[in-house]
């Protein structure tokens, strides 16, 4: 008999397992980490997360069968981004999804060996995530969704509601990475447009109130959110602040109309989540994030609340509404 057997009783008969079997009896399933910026009984966490559970189901896996969920939640803080993102990392899971490029960072200072995916990936060359698109080199991947441009065209909608406005407020998630390169791209748009921009800079979601207030008292004719996870996991206190102050809004993404938003251009961040899945399957399967291109959503969408332009007073301009991907009435 090899060494590398293992002799048993069964039914009072002598059994022989080779060591390749009982490997797969004690092989334990894949562990997927996930560092949420929001809280775990938040509507934010549930609604970005589903969508990812969802697309490893269609991939043929079930959790607790085919691999097992590690969490931390920063419960809307960044500043615990960091510890969190090292507690994780300790765990040694087989892949990290960190849902936006805040905690790929922080991810990425613990890690360069474990499979990171990104389903919002932002300026992931610029931050030095990735070497390039089309093969990051790293360990890092995932889905970029911020299309050159972007910011610029949530400024021109911003006029297109509030017509010749010379006052553009923006919102400015300080705490955020990906903030810079959209604050950079509208300010050089509002000068080709001749449109002063006003920033108020917020930390917390906590600042968003006085934010707003300082934007009133500027004077501004409208207001620019950027996309940051911050402000999108506070879209029903900005959307109460917009109201309050009478000030229409222009958002990247589409939870933010639904919140009680005027109008978002953007990407859907549900199709990024669940596309997450692709590179989690393909990872688990044996390649590796350095030769996974980092993938761009093929489509961008217009949602308007007429609801709200009516309680604010705007006529949304029949062009626009015919470019709008949906109204919310």
């Amino acid at each position: 008999m090899k060494r590398r057997e293992f002799i048993t009783l069964l039914g009072g008969a002598v059994v022989v397992w080779p060591q390749a079997v009982l490997a797969q009896f004690s092989k334990k399933a894949p562990e997927i980490g996930w560092l949420s910026f929001y809280p775990q009984d938040s509507v934010t966490f549930s609604r970005f997360y589903e969508p990812f559970l969802k697309g490893l189901r269609e991939f043929g896996y079930v959790e607790g069968r085919d691999f097992n969920m590690l969490f931390r939640f920063a419960d809307g803080h960044a500043d615990r981004i960091s510890n969190l993102a090292a507690e994780l990392v300790q765990l040694n899971p087989d892949i990290i999804i960190a849902p936006a490029s805040i905690q790929a960072i922080a991810i990425r200072r613990n890690t360069t060996t474990i499979p990171i995916v990104v389903p919002i990936l932002a300026d992931p060359t610029g931050l030095g995530l990735i070497a390039n698109e089309a093969r990051p080199g790293g360990n890092v991947t995932g889905i970029s969704p911020y299309v050159k441009g972007l910011p610029a065209k949530q400024l021109e909608l911003a006029r297109e509601i509030v017509p010749n406005a010379k006052r553009v407020g923006l919102l400015d998630d300080v705490s955020d990475p990906k903030a810079p390169s959209q604050r950079q791209e509208i300010e050089v748009a509002g000068q080709s447009l001749g449109v002063k921009i006003v920033t108020a800079e917020v930390h917390i979601a906590e600042d968003i109130g006085q934010a707003y207030q300082r934007l009133a008292t500027d004077r501004v004719e409208a207001i620019i959110v950027e996309s940051s996870n911050m402000l999108v996991g506070a879209r029903k206190q900005i959307a109460d602040a917009a109201a309050a102050g009478k000030l229409p809004s222009v958002y990247g993404y589409r939870e933010h109309v639904e919140a009680g938003g005027l109008i978002s251009y953007g990407v859907d961040l549900i199709w990024c989540l669940h596309r997450a899945a692709y590179y989690v399957d393909r990872i688990l399967k044996g390649a590796k994030p350095a030769d996974l291109a980092v993938e761009f959503p093929t489509k961008l969408q217009m949602v308007i609340n007429l609801k709200t332009a009516k309680a604010l007073g705007i006529d949304v301009p029949p062009t626009l509404l015919a470019r709008a991907d949906e109204v919310i009435e």
